[in-house]
């Protein structure tokens, strides 16, 4: 009998990526969308046309605000598996809607562990922690038992939802399981974080279509992997014998200068050329330097990072050469306002 697996946050990157490995691994996968005038499934829709008319893909309306409506999905559904990924995930918006990212960062962690301490059977659950939560203060190397120091509001609420995960964990008896996951990126990745910034800006450069990207802090340092292998991770961390806290990282860190470097050189410029920077892309609370130490992972789990940040980096922009030059063909067609301008 098949596995049955609830994800929220399912139309995200991780949730795309999450998706399509249950769905190979023969899971049947319900997913939640929040109701709204316009429902964006754009990174699934692949996934949806391949299995949903076989029904082992199914998407709910459903709310991290809404307590009653997580809970009545939980009962009905019975999964023995969750995987909590929705979240306001931006670390920058979360200073500007720090109420709403907060809430959405507990509210909805604490609903679902509710639920799964009251449910009729053992349902596994994890929690998407962050390596925002440790604050990047120096270089060390951070592991599950590096202290937290978070730095932004969308941080302080990832540290809630970890350690409710533990209380619910060590109190109740919960298969609750933290994953602190490192940057993780890949051409799925949402246009306003730097990563994809860069390569979307890069695709357009390229094709005459933009001709300048401002951005930030060019020294921040990342640990950058690719969100398909971490997905793996995920899995992996559910499947333990025994529920704990997991670092996944790749156990290097690069600039968001190399990672301009790399992208550029991919297309023949340099990144000098076209690269400004603005005050108005540093945040109040400036999270320097992050780098993991997976070695946990690595012996217990037997995960590895599989693909390096100089394939990362190119494959993001290869991607985005496609859509740039599929979105020069609409404008030459007269399909796309050539006065649109996309933003930087």
């Amino acid at each position: 009998m098949s596995k049955v697996a609830l994800i929220t946050g399912i139309t995200g990157q991780d949730g795309y990526y999450l998706t399509k490995l249950l769905l190979e691994k023969k899971y049947v996968v319900h997913g939640t969308v929040r109701r709204s005038s316009t429902i964006n499934t754009q990174r699934i829709d692949p996934l949806i046309s391949k299995y949903k008319s076989n029904e082992n893909l199914t998407l709910h309306y459903s709310d991290l605000l809404d307590p009653s409506s997580l809970n009545q999905l939980i009962q009905k559904i019975q999964p023995d598996e969750i995987y909590n990924l929705a979240a306001q995930s931006h670390v920058a918006v979360s200073f500007k809607n720090p109420v709403f990212s907060t809430q959405t960062g507990t509210l909805g962690p604490l609903s679902i562990l509710e639920a799964v301490k009251n449910a009729d059977k053992d349902i596994k659950y994890y929690q998407a922690s962050s390596s925002e939560m440790f604050g990047g203060i120096d270089s060390q190397q951070l592991n599950e038992n590096s202290k937290f120091i978070p730095k932004s509001p969308y941080a302080a609420s990832k540290v809630f939802a970890h350690q409710i995960t533990t209380i619910y964990r060590e109190s109740y008896g919960v298969f609750g399981v933290n994953g602190i996951l490192f940057n993780h990126e890949s051409p799925h990745r949402g246009e306003t974080f730097v990563t994809r910034k860069i390569t979307r800006a890069i695709g357009r450069i390229k094709f005459g279509l933009q001709s300048k990207l401002t951005l930030g802090n060019l020294d921040a340092y990342r640990d950058w992997g690719f969100a398909g292998d971490y997905v793996k991770g995920m899995w992996m961390m559910m499947n333990h014998k025994t529920p704990s806290d997991w670092v996944l990282a790749t156990g290097e860190s690069h600039s968001v200068r190399e990672f301009l470097e790399i992208g550029f050189k991919e297309v023949g410029l340099n990144y000098e050329d076209y690269v400004v920077t603005s005050e108005k892309y540093f945040r109040p609370n400036e999270v320097n330097h992050l780098l993991g130490d997976p070695s946990k992972a690595k012996q217990y789990l037997g995960w590895e990072p599989e693909t390096s940040f100089q394939e990362l980096v190119k494959l993001m922009v290869q991607s985005d050469l496609k859509l740039a030059e599929r979105e020069k063909t609409l404008i030459e067609n007269n399909l796309l306002d050539p006065t649109w301008e996309y933003s930087t």
